[in-house]
């Protein structure tokens, strides 16, 4: 007859960025004191075993003489990171009958152990308390660290611990932690210390950034070092409107697998500024246990690439799926996970390797084939899919040292880009970068003047069926913002004006 399994407790993993449930099951049997996992567990689920040792027996118990068989189920899906420890050690403290089990079977347990029994946080907890409840579980024990991400979950109790000691005392009914106290839906966004008004001159680019933020468009500066390229793209979030609850749910989600969320859920949309060195699987995400990369980090905020040809070819050209489709698809050979990566991209890049074509007051050195080369390291596929080409001059000394005149500022700005959304709303279009043929046709019909403006433009610069389809995108963006009901001419004459880099072909 087979040993029986005496402890059975609730953990949870992430798979992607969905939490799973796995049930840990604990076995003790006579024999020679071995300690062994088995269920497809990760290098740190199996060096648990130390921390569970040392940590159990810092916390004033006896560590079984025994046979100890940790077995994670499902044993197919393979189980990574450190979120194991506590339930295996509840598991053999409950297999050796030192605490109650029955408590447990209601109850997802999760946290890393230190050596001296202390909890300490894990990645991807607001995944493991949506996956607890919608699993049906009553609630979670987790380190106090996590307390504060998983309060966003409604209709779970929160048991924040501080140590293995403490757990146990809970489980024992020798201590009662304090209620949490839950996240509320409606809190308000930070607001950005970035105004768009620090921004000296550059009227037209400013106004490229309120349409971009209006329609969700993507933007592309070129300018020489020093214009305001960076300044303008950092003010970029503070035009955007705020996110909803289900949004920022899903946004922290992202961020919680990464192990990058600090502080209580916030509205605030996320900006991602990666250098240029990064590699293809940091941008887009993957690794062996696949992880979000910089374009999920960004998702429902902004991307910003500074000085856009420096990033090598292959790296800018993956790109390409989720600037068109707003998710990344990275398959390994075991499993394969999709990831959200609905962004703004902001690009900025010089007008040429000098950076001083066009500029007032320097020479640039550059010869006429060294600045098409430079160019023409961002391939035509990735412009055409970024709606607003914009040029940004540098400043004369005039313009920075006379006191300038008032500028509006960001919240100036963002209500008339929330206006601009508003309408988008009502005709079920949230975002006009985001339009479907359908909706196009729909919602961006032309007069005659208007359509024959833009058969003109097609013409002359060669547009691409994807270029034609930005411009109508932004012409309604444009439109909205100017409360009219229809696309007229002006609006499509100022669309067809952010393609600077067509016209320079």
């Amino acid at each position: 007859m087979g040993a029986l399994v005496l402890a059975k407790i609730f953990s949870a993993t992430v798979r992607g960025i969905d939490g799973y449930i796995v049930q840990v099951e604990v076995d003790l049997s006579p024999g020679l004191p071995v300690f062994s996992t088995v269920g497809l567990p990760d290098a740190a689920v199996r060096e648990s075993r130390e921390r569970v040792v040392a940590a159990v027996r810092n916390s004033g118990f006896d560590f079984p003489v025994r046979r100890v068989t940790v077995n994670l189920s499902p044993a197919d899906v393979r189980k990574e990171g450190t979120a194991f420890d506590l339930p295996i050690a509840l598991g053999v403290l409950v297999a050796e009958e030192l605490v109650p089990g029955e408590i447990l079977k209601r109850f997802v347990v999760v946290g890393e152990l230190a050596l001296d029994g202390r909890l300490r946080p894990v990645r991807g907890l607001l995944s493991i308390a949506l996956a607890a409840r919608d699993k049906g579980y009553e609630g979670l024990i987790l380190p106090v660290a996590n307390v504060e991400e998983a309060a966003v979950v409604e209709g779970l109790t929160l048991v924040p611990a501080e140590s293995l000691e403490q757990t146990v005392k809970y489980l024992r009914g020798e201590w009662f932690p304090e209620p949490t106290i839950q996240t509320k839906k409606t809190q308000e966004p930070v607001v950005s210390e970035m105004d768009f008004a620090d921004v000296r001159g550059q009227m037209f680019a400013k106004r490229a950034l309120e349409v971009a933020a209006a329609g969700g468009h993507n933007v592309m500066m070129i300018g020489p070092p020093g214009s305001g390229k960076t300044m303008l793209a950092r003010r970029l979030p503070g035009l955007l409107p705020p996110m909803s609850f289900e949004e920022a749910l899903e946004t922290r989600k992202i961020h919680s697998v990464s192990g990058v969320v600090t502080g209580p859920l916030s509205h605030e949309r996320p900006f991602r500024s990666p250098h240029h060195t990064i590699s293809d699987v940091a941008l887009i995400g993957g690794g062996s246990v696949p992880r979000p990369g910089e374009v999920s980090l960004a998702h429902n905020g902004a991307l910003f690439l500074d000085e856009l040809p420096e990033f090598d070819r292959h790296v800018l050209e993956v790109l390409r799926q989720p600037l068109e489709e707003g998710e990344v698809m990275v398959s390994r050979a075991t499993l394969s996970v999709l990831f959200p990566a609905r962004f703004t991209l902001i690009a900025a890049m010089n007008p040429c390797p000098c950076g001083y074509q066009g500029h007032p007051d320097r020479e640039c050195v550059c010869s006429p084939f060294q600045v098409q080369k430079y160019r023409g390291k961002i391939s035509g596929p990735l412009l055409d899919r970024i709606d607003l080409h914009i040029e940004v001059p540098a400043l004369r000394l005039a313009e920075l040292t006379e006191d300038p005149l008032p500028a509006e500022s960001s919240s100036t700005v963002r209500e008339r880009v929330l206006k601009a959304r508003a309408r988008q709303k009502e005709r079920g279009t949230p975002c006009n970068a985001h339009m479907t043929s359908k909706q196009v046709k729909a919602f961006c019909k032309l007069d005659t003047g208007s359509k024959n403006l833009l058969k003109s433009a097609v013409s002359r610069l060669g547009l691409s069926a994807r270029s034609f389809d930005r411009i109508l995108k932004v012409s309604r963006t444009i439109a909205d913002l100017a409360g009219s009901p229809g696309v007229a001419e002006e609006h499509v004459a100022e669309a067809i004006g952010y393609r600077s880099l067509d016209r320079s072909v």
